[in-house]
């Protein structure tokens, strides 16, 4: 590998992609060039990416020459159409999409549970959903100290989870109430301002979305668990950034609030709240790479349950920098091929 890799940002001026290269800046990751690619209506915007200004390239077939690296913030549509190309061309691509999360031969990492499989990768590593990156740390610490027998996850996602439009159509609508004014309605099927919407995705016909069911199985993927029992049921609240999860988690063994504070106080990756009166809010998590864990206090209605809430920001911990993350231990192991 190169000790100074290239490193590719696919979908570049997204929300997501241009988080990627935010964290890139941010992380000081050392390469030997940052490329960016998106779709036409891009193509000629400048970034400044380290010392360098860099211009958005269009995104084709040929774009992934010489790239080692490739973040892909796109579509799954998109994902399964280039992700190929770029690993044929030599590239160890890292995609946020959903399109590969659950392929048994491409390992979904979040990097503080399961680094471990980067080295197992074929070309691609899928970077899981939001939700479940905030989610499967805790849960980790918890299944080592006591073994879970149950999750409970209810679900506050923002709308910049749902993209650029959906930011617009939150600000859109809030003002068209202020002002009375007709309601502009097309990135979701209902009102989002003042409302809350329980459905995320498609619903299939047993009730759950693919929004819950990518949060059920990604996180039995990551944390090595097929049989773990855990349910979901994902909102979406009128929040413009960062998510929000009220856990509720049975264990085998005890395990008091006390003591899974101290655990959770030894990761670097978590923020804790041990004041029970003192909690996290999307505001808060909002611009920064902490998992933000509050409310821990006991469960009464079983034997060994507790209760959690916890917040992250979507687009950072979330999606980019987790994604850079990744990007950072394959440059470590030397496993960029």
């Amino acid at each position: 590998m190169r000790t100074n890799p290239v490193i590719a940002v696919v979908g570049a001026t997204g929300l997501v992609g241009s988080e990627m290269v935010s964290v890139l800046n941010e992380l000081k990751l050392s390469t030997s060039g940052v490329r960016l690619f998106a779709s036409e209506d891009s193509v000629g915007e400048v970034y400044r990416v380290g010392s360098e200004e860099v211009v958005v390239e269009l995104l084709s077939e040929e774009s992934f020459s010489g790239v080692d690296i490739a973040l892909f913030a796109t579509s799954a549509e998109l994902s399964a159409r280039f992700v190929p190309l770029a690993v044929k061309a030599g590239a160890v691509v890292i995609d946020n999409s959903s399109h590969f999360r659950m392929q048994s031969d491409v390992p979904l990492i979040v990097p503080e549970v399961n680094s471990h499989l980067i080295s197992t990768h074929h070309g691609i590593i899928a970077n899981p959903n939001c939700s479940t990156i905030q989610l499967v740390p805790v849960l980790n610490a918890i299944q080592r100290a006591a073994q879970i027998k149950r999750v409970v996850v209810s679900t506050y996602q923002s709308v910049s989870g749902a993209g650029k439009s959906a930011l617009d159509e939150l600000w859109g609508q809030t003002l068209a109430i202020f002002n009375q004014r007709e309601m502009p309605r097309e990135a979701f099927a209902h009102q989002i301002a003042f409302n809350c919407i329980p459905q995320i995705d498609v619903i299939n016909d047993d009730g759950y979305s693919h929004e819950e069911l990518k949060i059920i199985d990604e996180s039995r993927k990551i944390l090595e668990l097929p049989e773990l029992r855990i349910t979901v049921t994902a909102v979406r609240v009128p929040v413009l950034h960062s998510h929000a999860e009220s856990v509720n988690v049975e264990t085998a063994t005890a395990l008091s609030p006390a003591q899974l504070v101290e655990l959770l106080k030894g990761r670097p990756e978590i923020r804790v709240y041990e004041d029970p009166r003192e909690f996290p809010m999307q505001l808060d998590a909002t611009g920064n790479d902490d998992i933000h864990v509050g409310r821990i206090r006991r469960d009464n209605s079983v034997p060994h349950g507790l209760n959690l809430w916890i917040v992250s920001d979507n687009l950072r911990k979330g999606a980019a920098t987790n994604a850079v993350q990744i990007a950072q231990a394959l440059i470590a192991s030397s496993s960029v091929h």
